[in-house]
């Protein structure tokens, strides 16, 4: 089910920006509630459980699809951890959102599912859809002309912003390549992720 609630409330739950797009949130950076309980020590399956929670709303995924990609990126060759970000980054929502075309992750899904976008010529309105090195995405005139998506694009560091491993275009993008490391959040300890699920 999608989250609909105070994105301050979350992003203070875990101390980083995972919804909006701004970090006003830092105003007040103490833990949601009114008397917040701190443990002076938290266990390791605290640290596995807060980073598992952080990147899944970071994404915007339930519990489902996010365990159904990290099962995906354990049967597939290559370091898992690795192999299950690449899958996040690979997504339709996510590229849109990476291209520029959209402020937030949320905001891009919302072009998705409204029948915006279009992969390889065919309209596409699921936003999990893994995109493979190739594909082309085209956004329709409709939403390009739209004010948000304008303001979007016109924003001067979007150039800075697009990752080396995608290309963009007047009217989308192509992916050129898988997302290496370095192109990911570095904020992300997808190893205490794994170690999680792995337990399970």
């Amino acid at each position: 089910m999608r989250y609909i609630g105070p994105k301050w409330r979350i992003n203070r739950r875990e101390g980083y920006t995972v919804l909006g797009k701004t970090d006003k949130w830092k105003r007040r950076s103490t833990l949601p509630g009114q008397f917040p309980v701190l443990l002076k020590k938290p266990s390791e399956y605290a640290y596995q459980f807060r980073e598992k929670q952080k990147v899944k709303r970071m994404y915007g995924l339930n519990e489902r699809q996010f365990k159904n990609l990290y099962r995906k990126a354990v049967k597939s060759r290559g370091n898992t951890g690795l192999v299950f970000l690449q899958l996040l980054e690979m997504r339709l929502d996510n590229i849109i959102y990476r291209l520029g075309f959209a402020s937030t992750r949320a905001q891009a899904r919302q072009f998705v599912t409204h029948g915006h976008v279009c992969v390889n010529g065919k309209r596409n309105n699921i936003p999990s859809s893994i995109l493979k090195i190739g594909d082309e995405i085209i956004l329709d005139d409709k939403i390009l002309e739209s004010p948000v998506v304008m303001e979007n694009v016109q924003n001067k560091d979007i150039k800075n912003f697009v990752p080396s491993w995608l290309e963009l275009s007047l009217k989308g993008g192509r992916v050129l390549s898988k997302p290496l490391r370095s192109h990911i959040d570095m904020s992300i300890r997808e190893n205490l992720i794994i170690e999680l699920y792995s337990k399970t």
